[in-house]
């Protein structure tokens, strides 16, 4: 991997684009203003190829819909017209983990973030908390949202799923962005790795779920939330739901063997997105990705765990140029 500055600056490999750190020339192509983790806009810009203006999330703005008997929390931009844009929650945080990116990314195409089954603030079941049956629940909620065709955003536990749906219901996908999820149970390392392998989660039944979700928070994230996004974060995993979520993940070894075993028949063009110091989902996890998919491409950051959160200019601008038409080069 060779680090570069700006994506004009070296001859891009078809498989894979390794990411430094972008420049403020490409930051400002973007129309990102500042420095920093976080993604703003400069107030009251159009992008200059859409005529879109760029929005903020705000937490009065979610909605619930039923899919299934379940109430779903989601959020959608203003915007309309073209292909829209499906974000799914990273654990243990919410959709409110895109906030930071939702400016960029809502002058480009309609928006809908969603708290997957299970996850954020969303109601879910234990037959639904793998990898394989979210993946087969997604087409239900892109129904009930009334959308046909996405480019879906799932970092996390959205990698896996989104995967085993686009193998599925490639008519449903436009293209993937997904990364920070393992894609091999044994590649994954820490307190991730723990929950895995433990025998059951009793030895993790004692604590609070807000502390759960804080305390990795607080470990792996380079910044810190606002309160009142903490707030949401804590209150998505309060009493059992952590603990009922451990599910998905315990469900790993057994799914992403099938996973990779059906990864030469995904279509799809993915985009796979990595911290280059994950301390709990390397980024050797690409590799499965790099050399297993037909068409894909994967960019390492300079980051942690929470790459669309403490990179999120860079990883804003790479999803921002990817549905603008790099996935078709992939």
């Amino acid at each position: 991997m060779v680090a570069y500055k700006s994506s004009a600056d070296v001859p891009i490999d078809r498989r894979r684009l390794v990411v430094g750190v972008f420049n403020a020339a490409l930051l400002a192509g973007a129309g990102l203003a500042g420095a920093g983790t976080k993604a703003q806009f400069a107030p009251n810009t159009a992008s200059h190829r859409t005529g879109r203006m760029p929005e903020a999330m705000s937490l009065n703005g979610v909605r619930f819909i039923d899919v299934d008997g379940l109430k779903l929390r989601y959020l959608r931009s203003e915007g309309e017209g073209g292909i829209p844009v499906l974000l799914t929650s990273p654990w243990p945080e919410s959709l409110f983990a895109f906030r930071h990116v939702w400016p960029v990314l809502s002058a480009e195409a309609p928006l809908v973030a969603l708290d997957l089954p299970g996850f954020g603030h969303s109601e879910g079941r234990p037959a639904l908390m793998s990898p394989k049956a979210m993946g087969a629940f997604l087409p239900k909620i892109l129904a009930a949202l009334g959308v046909e065709r996405v480019h879906a955003v799932g970092p996390d536990v959205g990698t896996s799923a989104l995967l085993f749906a686009a193998g599925w219901y490639p008519k449903l996908f436009e293209s993937l962005v997904v990364g920070s999820g393992a894609t091999d149970a044994s590649l994954t390392t820490g307190g991730l790795r723990n929950i895995i392998d433990a025998p059951s989660t009793k030895a993790f039944e004692g604590g609070s779920g807000e502390d759960f979700a804080s305390g990795s928070i607080n470990r792996m994230m380079a910044g810190r939330p606002d309160p009142d996004v903490l707030n949401d974060y804590k209150a998505g995993s309060t009493g059992r739901r952590f603990i009922d979520a451990m599910a998905y993940v315990r469900n790993y070894p057994g799914d992403l063997a099938e996973l990779h075993a059906r990864l030469p028949s995904i279509r799809t063009p993915v985009l796979s997105i990595w911290g280059a110091h994950d301390p709990i989902v390397p980024a050797s996890n690409a590799d499965a990705l790099d050399k297993k998919l037909p068409r894909t491409r994967s960019v390492l950051l300079d980051s942690g765990h929470f790459v669309w959160e403490d990179q999120a200019e860079q990883y804003a601008a790479a999803v921002r140029d990817w549905i603008r038409g790099g996935y078709r080069d992939a």
